[in-house]
């Protein structure tokens, strides 16, 4: 292909009829043809125009009395119109011919399939983790119970990084089967331990704790102080080669895991095991009961038909008032009630206590705590739901007399419903959310009341969605449901698909300690890693790891996928070994977005003066169970959900807990409602509360619960998977485990995508998922399952097999 060179602009211009270059001698009238040569040399000799040649060149002068009409130029060759009319038809023929013969070759040819290849489509490859084995041993049952100490681990055992499974041979096969129903007949499925009421409770009767913080008081169910809610019972050991958690370690925590508990001791007392008639659930009166009745020796099953849990939780505090604070003022709702100047406000009168003898009074004050579990008007309760709901108010706030009090904070999704205009709407609403038994627990909000609280917030529309919606804004109603509760020192934030197979005191008073113990060096590089005991060894060395990887960086290959900060002499994008630095004190945002507050975490000391002592003792303004990793980098989708901050040298410091239960301290959210309403600062729920904590110096800890695989995945291998950022860490890089590759959190029992959780809860509950687990399996294996205590999320709708008394006999 020849390309056209650029012409110069004086190739546009007219030729001039004063140069003999740009004549045209085929368009000049002239009377015969006279030969044009043209020399450079002619253009400088000006005596050449009197030569004859050229004379000759120019056109003769027109003579006076001549014709005006120019004669025509010279024309070429036509053909006549007769032959042209014969080449046509010739050509026409000619085509009509081809034709003809193209049919009949069509008709003359024999039709055959012609089979023809095309290419295979290749199948996604499926994940590396699919394809490791699983593992057998979660469904031990309590006919096969050993002691956590001499069990022998089906994972990960003696640390192996390969496993195999030798294929059953038919000689083998054949003979199982041969005595497989003479095992049957000769089974004892009775537990081969006997189970015992677990108490995680302080000895609230001791003279040293009733010095401390004054006598407690037992709660009852109803108003005359006379019914009881059975204990949770356990059984101590574990089924035989029970596997180790992959992640996290409840033996660090303090969480005692040398036990087990079965579906009857854990939810008996609330209503598991007995029928509808009796005032239970009407779900487990089939399948493995052997030993369930032992739940209900000391103290009958509850009728919850009749229990109003509100009242009770009310009497609770009433009794033990004097071992928690005054209350302070409620607040005023000036935006409904519209009050003229500043009203005093009337405090009613707390509820009285039928007791008469005065309770003895301790030195100290029981910090107050409020789980709100967030839910939604329109929800809807399975049997399994209430007994959740049942077992979190009996052990957190009945059995610690007072210590957590239960809301349920109701998102009214239906913006047709107008809560805030019509009292009686309201009383509707929040009446009809929530079940009978549980009425007078709930507080009622809905996304338009936030964008009142919290106007002026720039809307970025992230994923279509509002500022001011729970998806992305999952805190606001938390943090104005803190200010108007100013009573409670901490927040659960919690959700309605959690669920836990131990005790919910034992869980949140050991996290809350062990939290506290935390010294603040190099806390945050340890927030942000997974913990593996099989490949990091003891809590120490996994802390000297870490110091060791912060100060001197790794050699991993991720780091090239780290971020690149512009205008950071230190790439962190380079494949050279390097260091981070450590974060001390509060990491601050551009200096036009810095809002100080009180009680922020400044450091009394440099980090190299301090030895692990700052912050030990100091209760944690943040606790959650997933790492506060690094987003930046990361291919997480709601990194940039920033709203209100100063991006001109990029985005703010940040990080992120995927999913949001987590306890929060009032100073926490309280800062985080302060910047909301007067900086108007926001980010994704799942960055707000971390970053918050981040920028004041907040004390946050990632507590390394245990968390089990349902795959044998090779423990070092699991490791660089999880902990795939930069330099060791599970964020600051592409290649983190959250963003792209959260898959790897399908077979864990504690992401917001896991398979594994909700199917576990299941088959222990005696269900069969994925033709595994039922009742036949547990008649013809080990007897029901028997768990230790974990930590499940999510657990959804729940269909239990309910026997409502009307077709069998009741038990």
């Amino acid at each position: 292909m020849t390309v056209q060179a650029r012409r110069h602009s004086a190739a546009y211009k007219a030729p001039s009829p004063y140069n003999t270059r740009d004549a045209d001698i085929e368009k000049q009238p002239s009377a015969g043809r006279h030969t044009y040569r043209h020399h450079p040399s002619d253009d400088s000799d000006d005596d050449s125009l009197d030569e004859p040649n050229v004379a000759a060149s120019y056109p003769p002068p027109v003579v006076a009395g001549g014709s005006l009409r120019r004669p025509g130029g010279v024309v070429g060759f036509r053909v006549p119109q007769r032959i042209m009319r014969w080449l046509c038809f010739a050509l026409f023929a000619a085509l009509v011919v081809f034709i003809l013969t193209l049919f009949r070759f069509t008709l003359s040819a024999s039709v055959s399939q012609v089979t023809v290849e095309l290419p295979k489509v290749v199948a996604a490859k499926p994940p590396q983790w699919e394809s490791f084995p699983f593992l057998s041993r979660y469904e031990g049952g309590i006919s096969a119970l050993v002691a956590r100490s001499s069990n022998v681990p089906e994972y990960p055992g003696d640390g192996s990084e390969e496993f195999t499974v030798r294929p059953e041979t038919d000689e083998e096969k054949q003979e199982a089967q041969k005595q497989e129903p003479k095992a049957k007949r000769d089974k004892d499925l009775h537990p081969n331990m006997a189970s015992s009421v677990f108490n995680p409770y302080p000895d609230y009767k001791s003279p040293e704790y009733i010095k401390k913080y004054g006598e407690k008081r037992e709660c009852f169910l109803n108003p005359e102080n006379t019914l009881r809610v059975p204990s949770v019972q356990s059984y101590p050991g574990v089924p035989n080669g029970f596997p180790e958690p992959a992640l996290g370690s409840n033996t660090i925590l303090g969480i005692q895991d040398d036990m087990c508990f079965d579906r009857f001791g854990r939810l008996g007392p609330y209503g598991f095991g007995y029928g509808a008639k009796k005032g239970g659930s009407g779900a487990g009166l089939d399948g493995h009961r052997d030993g369930a009745d032992s739940v209900w020796e000391d103290v009958p099953p509850v009728d919850f038909r009749t229990v109003d849990w509100a009242g009770a939780q009310n009497r609770c505090h009433a009794a033990n008032r004097h071992r928690f604070n005054e209350l302070p003022e409620p607040r005023l709702n000036n935006f409904v009630s519209m009050p003229m100047g500043i009203p005093k406000v009337n405090i009613p009168p707390p509820a009285e206590d039928s007791r008469q003898e005065p309770p003895q009074i301790g030195s100290e004050r029981v910090s107050r705590t409020a789980v709100v579990i967030r839910t939604w008007h329109d929800f809807n309760y399975t049997p399994e739901d209430i007994m959740y709901m049942r077992s979190v108010i009996s052990e957190l706030s009945l059995m610690s007399g007072g210590e957590y009090t239960i809301h349920f904070l109701v998102h009214v999704k239906d913006t047709n419903l107008q809560i805030w205009s019509d009292d009686e709407t309201y009383q509707r609403v929040l009446r009809d959310s929530l079940p009978e038994e549980f009425r007078g627990m709930g507080t009622l909000w809905s996304e338009p009341q936030m964008a009142l609280m919290y106007p002026g917030l720039e809307e970025t529309w992230m994923r279509d969605l509002p500022i001011h919606g729970v998806y992305r804004s999952t805190y606001m109603p938390m943090q104005y449901f803190a200010f108007q509760h100013p009573e409670y020192d901490y927040f659960w934030n919690w959700e309605m698909d959690a669920r836990y197979t131990g005790h919910w005191y034992h869980l949140f008073d050991k996290v809350g300690e062990w939290a506290k113990k935390q010294p603040r060096k190099g806390l945050w590089e340890r927030n942000a890693r997974f913990y593996v005991p099989s490949v990091h060894g003891s809590w120490e060395d996994f802390r000297q790891m870490v110091r060791v990887q912060t100060e001197s960086g790794t050699n991993s290959a991720n780091n090239m996928w780290s971020a690149v900060k512009g205008g950071d002499p230190n790439v962190r994008g380079s494949m050279h070994q390097q260091g981070d630095r450590s974060i001390w004190g509060p990491e601050r945002p551009d200096e036009r977005d810095i809002f100080e507050v009180e009680g922020e975490g400044i450091p009394p000391t440099s980090m190299d003066k301090d030895q692990y002592q700052w912050g030990v003792g100091e209760e944690a303004d943040l606790v959650v169970f997933n790492p506060l990793y690094d987003p930046e980098g990361t291919t997480w989708l709601l990194r940039d959900d920033v709203t209100g901050y100063n991006r001109e040298k990029g985005m703010p410091p940040r990080r992120t807990a995927i999913i949001t239960a987590s306890r929060i301290s009032k100073k926490l959210l309280t800062t985080m409602h302060r910047e909301c309403a007067l900086k108007r600062h926001s980010m994704f729920s799942e960055m707000w509360p971390a970053t918050t904590a981040l920028h004041h110096g907040f004390k946050a800890v990632f507590v390394p619960h245990a968390v089990y695989v349902d795959r044998r995945w090779p423990s070092r291998y699991l490791e660089s998977v999880f902990n795939a950022g930069r330099n060791g860490a599970s964020g600051g890089a592409r290649t983190s485990i959250f963003g792209d590759r959260e898959h790897n959190f399908r077979g864990t029992t504690w992401f917001y995508s896991a398979g594994f959780s909700p199917n576990l809860w299941r088959r222990w509950l005696g269900l069969r998922v994925d033709n595994d687990g039922g009742e036949q399996r547990e008649l013809a294996g080990e007897g029901r399952m028997c768990l230790p205590p974990m930590l499940l999320h999510p657990v959804k709708e729940v269909n239990m097999i309910i026997d409502d008394g009307e077709h069998a006999e009741d038990r």
